[in-house]
């Protein structure tokens, strides 16, 4: 068998712009790396945080809904064993008024109470994001 012939690397001297350049490059590669995952990290926070508040305003407002049915269907038996316990047309017709003016007013306050927690979670919920955005246009500038 014949032996393959070896060949020797020249020993050529890397010019120091070269070096210097290439060092210059592999640091910034670097930086960017890191502020590209810094901001990773910090939309996971930003996603998280929001999910959160959404989530438990959404409790909060469907526990809210319910309370208000839960009174509504409540005022609706109240005002049929009422009306079933009345001996006159007048009677009726009074606990009939006295109802649907009593309801129109729960039900005026029932949505009052429900814009404004639903106002209340639209702000906690979208503040993370505005803390994310103004944070990450102070970081870019």
């Amino acid at each position: 068998m014949t032996e393959m012939p070896k060949f020797e690397m020249p020993k050529v001297e890397v010019p120091e712009l070269v070096r210097e350049f290439a060092e210059k490059g592999v640091k910034q590669a670097k930086d960017s790396y890191d502020k590209i995952k810094a901001a990773a990290e910090e939309t996971t926070d930003l996603i998280e945080n929001t999910y959160t508040a959404a989530s438990k305003g959404a409790t909060e407002f469907h526990m809210k809904a319910l309370d208000a049915l839960r009174a509504n269907v409540n005022a609706s038996f109240d005002f049929t064993s009422a009306i079933l316990g009345t001996k006159t047309l007048a009677e009726a017709a009074e606990i009939s008024t006295a109802h649907f003016r009593k309801q129109f007013e729960a039900l005026t306050e029932q949505t009052k109470q429900l814009s404004t927690l639903a106002q209340k979670i639209a702000a906690e919920t979208s503040e993370p994001i505005k803390a994310g955005v103004s944070k990450t246009f102070k970081f870019s500038a």
